[in-house]
């Protein structure tokens, strides 16, 4: 399994560590993936990350096709790691390596203009300041390491103001209008030709269900969308105590393992 955290997460961030150690148990291996310049890895390139970079993913799973000689793969990708999940198996279409199994996304922010917009509303003001500190932060430790590519950054008061000024500059959008509508798992979720499951709760702030309504998103016969009424952003607690306290996460694992053919895989539990 190929773990993808979201926004200003890493490969140790809580759910990508509660994801790998239900996956280990469940007898895959697990992949915890970090963006560009995540987990502490700035000084190791240049570039910063974004949410339509699905080429990092598409070379990291075909690296473990085409030299590990792995049969069988699942993506999992949470918020912006599952935009990116599922733009690159829509980007490969029906040409989509039969190695990968299966794809399970929660919360994916597959329209980032409307999770930007969400994301700069009101009532997330904390968590919007929350974010753009983070991001700011991030850009400022690049401009020590890269000084000569990156300059001084004057505040942004929302996440699209600094998309417009930092995410489309760097990656040759020509705004960040563009640079939303070019990375959105949206544009190519029809072409999506392997078994997909989309989990995302009707009450997340950031992420707005409506956006799974699309037509071509349920027209699509690969993808199976679940929406209950709780669950907020990634979160998906349940009342219940002991292996399924986490549902989202028992449910991904669930989700791969019946379509697994991997002869170490546990069933139920």
């Amino acid at each position: 399994m190929v773990l993808l955290h979201g926004l200003e997460g890493s490969a140790d961030s809580t759910y990508m560590r509660g994801i790998a150690e239900k996956a280990l148990r469940a007898g895959f291996n697990a992949i915890r993936l970090n963006q560009r310049g995540c987990g502490g890895s700035e000084s190791l390139g240049p570039t910063l990350y974004h949410s339509g970079l699905s080429g990092d993913l598409r070379s990291t799973v075909m690296e473990l096709i085409e030299h590990d000689k792995l049969r069988e793969i699942f993506v999992c990708g949470y918020s912006m790691g599952g935009n990116l999940a599922l733009k690159m198996v829509g980007e490969f279409g029906a040409d989509a390596p039969r190695e990968i199994a299966g794809l399970v996304t929660v919360a994916p922010a597959i329209d980032l203009s409307a999770v930007a917009d969400a994301i700069d509303s009101t009532r997330n003001y904390i968590y919007r300041r929350h974010f753009i500190n983070a991001l700011e932060a991030r850009h400022r430790r690049k401009s020590r390491l890269f000084p000569d590519r990156y300059k001084e950054l004057r505040p942004s008061r929302t996440l699209r103001e600094f998309d417009d000024v930092v995410t489309a500059p760097a990656f040759g959008f020509s705004d960040a209008a563009d640079y939303y509508y070019r990375s959105s798992a949206l544009r190519v979720v029809q072409r999506i030709a392997i078994s997909t499951l989309i989990i995302a709760a009707e009450d997340d702030t950031f992420v707005p269900v409506r956006i799974f309504h699309h037509p071509d998103v349920t027209a699509n016969p690969r993808i199976t969308t679940i929406t209950p009424a709780h669950g907020g952003h990634c979160g998906f607690i349940s009342r219940f105590a002991g292996p399924h306290r986490f549902w989202a996460e028992a449910a991904v694992i669930e989700f791969c393992r019946e379509r697994s053919k991997g002869e170490n895989i546990r069933t139920g539990g």
